[in-house]
C-alpha cells in the first residue's frame, strides 16, 4: 500500500469471510501496514500485527463498542467486506417478482447497505486528515442500475444499489472534512467463496477468482485511486462501473 503513510492502520470488517480473511492476510504481509484490526462476528485469533474484535454489522452497538476500543490515532484504511446473497434461513436470489418477500428484502438491505453505512458512521471520523485515507465497501456489478439488462436478484441488486448511493453520499460529505480521503464501492468479481458457491457452474472459465487474487487486486485498486475517484464504484481490474 504505497499511497498510504508508512505504518498505516487498517480495519477490515467481515474478516472471517473468504475475501475479508484474504485481505487481512495480505495486509499483514505488507511492511507498510503497522496494524490490522480484524472485525468479525465469530471469534478470531490475533496474530502478529493483527488484532481482532467481535462485530456484527446488523448491531450498531457492537460497531460502536469496537470503534471505542480502537487505540487512539487515525485510521488509514477501512474495508467492509460483509455481504449476503443467500443464507440458511431461506434467503435466495429471486428469479421473478412472484418471489419477492418483505423479510428477505429487509435482511438484504440490513446487511448489504445499512451495515456498511453504520460502520462509516463510527469510523469515518477516525480517518486520517493530513494524508490519503480510504473507506471502501464490497459492492457488486449487479447493483448497477444502468448495467442491469437481465433482471432478477431483486433484493441483492437493490441493496447493492442502495449501498452505492450511500457511498456516493458519504464521499460528498467526506470531501468537505478530509479532502484527500477516498470513499468507494468495490466489485470483486465472482470469487470462490460461500456466497457464490451455488452459482459457480455458470461462471465462464477463468472468471472464478480465488480470494487471495481478489484481495491482491482490490488493494491494488484502492492504492491507485485518489480523491478524484471518491464516490465511484470500481471493479477488481480498476475499471469504473456506472451506477
Amino acid at each position: 500500500m504505497q499511497s498510504l503513510v508508512d505504518g498505516a492502520r487498517a480495519v477490515v470488517v467481515g474478516a472471517a469471510g473468504g475475501i475479508g480473511a484474504a485481505v487481512v492476510e495480505r495486509l499483514a504481509r505488507d511492511d507498510r501496514i503497522g496494524r490490522v484490526e480484524a472485525w468479525a462476528r465469530r471469534p478470531l485469533e490475533p496474530a502478529g500485527k493483527v488484532r481482532t474484535d467481535g462485530v456484527d454489522v446488523t448491531d450498531e452497538a457492537s460497531i460502536e463498542a469496537a470503534a471505542a476500543r480502537l487505540e487512539e490515532g487515525p485510521l488509514d484504511l477501512v474495508l467492509v467486506t460483509t455481504g449476503v446473497l443467500h443464507d440458511d434461513a431461506g434467503l435466495r436470489p429471486e428469479k421473478s417478482w412472484r418471489q419477492l418477500d418483505a423479510g428477505a428484502l429487509a435482511r438484504s438491505y440490513t446487511i448489504n447497505a445499512i451495515g456498511p453505512a453504520l460502520v462509516a458512521k463510527h469510523l469515518l471520523p477516525r480517518l486520517r486528515r493530513d494524508h490519503k485515507a480510504v473507506f471502501g465497501a464490497l459492492s457488486a456489478r449487479v447493483g448497477s442500475i444502468e448495467d442491469n439488462r437481465i433482471g432478477g436478484w431483486y433484493a441483492y441488486r437493490a441493496s447493492k444499489a442502495a449501498l452505492n448511493q450511500i457511498l456516493r453520499t458519504l464521499a460528498i460529505e467526506l470531501a468537505r472534512r478530509r479532502p484527500a480521503a477516498v470513499c468507494v464501492g468495490l466489485h470483486p468479481g465472482t470469487t470462490d467463496t460461500a456466497l457464490s458457491a451455488p452459482f459457480q457452474a455458470n461462471v465462464p472459465e477463468g472468471k472464478l477468482f480465488t480470494p487471495a487474487f481478489v484481495a491482491e487486486r482490490l488493494l491494488a485498486v484502492v492504492d491507485d485511486l485518489d480523491a478524484s475517484a471518491s464516490g465511484g464504484l470500481y471493479a477488481w481490474d480498476g475499471a469504473r462501473i456506472p451506477f
